[in-house]
């Protein structure tokens, strides 16, 4: 009789055991995620991540959607806020030499007060009797593109260059990190300056000088992009799952761009989104030293250029200030979003 009830119990708690250890699995189940879904999970958990996110959403809406709504273009002067000019010439003779002079009067009876806000204009005009909240919208699209196109260019050249020194190694390696060596010894302030007065010299005062400043700019960036990703191939050609590529006979450039470089994108990705914040920063910088894109481009950099002259930031801070709370917001949310990816990306990270 003993015997058999050990047997039932025995029997009870094999089937609980049972019961328990399925229900761990289904629970399991259920929590298994995909890591892109993991990563995501991590991403909107933070708080300033999702600020950065609603910021950048916020910021890039009003740049390229914004435009289209307002009726100024952004090189349309404001035919009644423009200011007239009447020009007379004078004609004297001194000493049997002709000289002419001219006389400019300023016709006071069509003429507005520089940046003056109205309802037509929300945030004033500027001294070319332009709209200045449309070029605060213009001048974001170009300055947004600025920084996606240098930070994309640049990215493409480190990958390339870095990948191949870091899997090939020797004198290729040396190479590649002799330049990379070079390159990150130039200060690029400077050297914009130079190219500069260079531009203006050869008569290059058009939209092209925006183009050269953005290859300027590829240039000198990509050193640091070749640098991460040597160090992640580095680390990354000695693990098994290289090893297992290598006895299976795959071609080079299968283990580069198939195994390699896709276990570096969550660097690149962390790497592009804050260095995104530093091109948007060093546009408005060049901008407000005058020498970025060309004068009359609407960029927030050429905007922010009015505060350089002392009557204008004291007086009309409405022609800069939205310039420079839109870089501010710029800059801040693109850190923010990079700060959450790199947390998210992290399998360290628990939270």
């Amino acid at each position: 009789m003993e015997d058999q009830i050990k047997n039932e119990e025995q029997v009870s708690e094999k089937e609980n055991f049972n019961d328990n250890l399925h229900g761990e699995n289904l629970t399991d189940r259920a929590k298994v995620l995909s890591p892109g879904m993991t990563v995501l999970k991590r991403f909107f958990r933070s708080k300033l991540s999702i600020i950065g996110l609603v910021t950048l959403v916020l910021l890039f809406l009003f740049s390229f959607l914004g435009p289209v709504f307002t009726k100024w273009g952004p090189n349309e002067a404001d035919p009644n806020s423009k200011t007239i000019f009447t020009v007379t010439s004078i004609t004297y003779e001194v000493d049997g030499e002709t000289y002419t002079c001219f006389e400019v009067t300023l016709d006071e009876t069509n003429y507005n007060i520089l940046g003056d806000i109205s309802a037509d204009h929300i945030m004033g005009t500027d001294d070319s009797s332009y709209d200045v909240f449309t070029r605060l919208m213009t001048g974001g699209r170009v300055s947004l593109t600025i920084g996606f196109v240098v930070v994309i260019l640049e990215t493409l050249l480190g990958v390339l260059l870095g990948g191949l020194a870091g899997y090939f190694g020797k004198w290729v390696d040396q190479l590649i990190m002799r330049i990379v060596d070079i390159l990150s010894c130039i200060p690029s302030l400077p050297i914009m300056l130079i190219l500069s007065a260079v531009f203006t010299a050869l008569g290059i005062v058009d939209i092209s000088r925006l183009y050269y400043m953005m290859i300027v700019l590829t240039l000198l960036g990509w050193p640091s992009v070749a640098r991460l990703v040597r160090g992640q191939i580095l680390s990354l050609r000695e693990q098994e799952f290289m090893l297992a590529a290598k006895s299976s006979g795959l071609s080079t450039g299968k283990k580069i761009f198939k195994h390699l470089l896709p276990n570096v994108i969550p660097q690149l990705i962390v790497f592009m989104t804050l260095g995104l914040g530093s091109i948007i920063l060093y546009e408005a910088t060049l901008g407000y030293l005058g020498i970025g894109a060309p004068t009359g481009t609407a960029t927030w950099g050429n905007l922010i250029n009015y505060a350089s002259d002392a009557t204008y930031r004291n007086y009309y801070p409405n022609l800069w200030l939205g310039a420079g709370i839109c870089i501010t917001l710029a800059i801040l949310a693109f850190n923010f979003v990079g700060d959450g990816l790199r947390d998210a990306f992290d399998p360290k990270m628990k939270r």
